[in-house]
């Protein structure tokens, strides 16, 4: 089993900045897993925002809605990814979800890909 508990949410102002980060734990999540973020703003589905892969193939995504402003890590000795969120808008409101799973090939952009999920951390931005 994997455990991941994100962090780092809050209240910020249009055109600042947040920092998310997504512990992971548990015997089997490895450096080969591929993590993945995604939100939810009330009464909308589940959506992408970004992915990286696990060591091996070294690559990152991002939904268009993001692309330029945010930008995915991870720290393999710490088991630990991060969101930086810069540039924020009111739209970008939203219950930011960490995932995570052992394929090394996926559909990075559909959430049913994904074996395990954090409990989430509120974002929320101010106009």
């Amino acid at each position: 089993q994997v455990q991941l508990v994100e962090s780092g949410g809050g209240l910020v102002q249009a055109g600042g900045s947040l920092r998310l980060s997504c512990a992971a734990s548990g015997r089997t999540f490895s450096s080969e897993h591929a993590m993945g973020w995604f939100r939810q703003a009330p009464g909308k589905e589940r959506e992408f925002v970004t992915y990286i892969s696990g060591i091996t193939i070294n690559s990152t995504n991002y939904a268009d809605s993001v692309k330029g402003r945010f930008a995915i890590s991870r720290d393999h000795g710490k088991n630990t990814a991060y969101l930086q969120m810069n540039s924020l808008r009111p739209e970008d409101t939203a219950v930011y979800y960490c995932a995570s799973t052992d394929k090394a090939i996926l559909r990075y952009r559909d959430r049913s890909e994904y074996d395990y999920w954090g409990q989430g951390t509120q974002v929320t931005v101010s106009s």
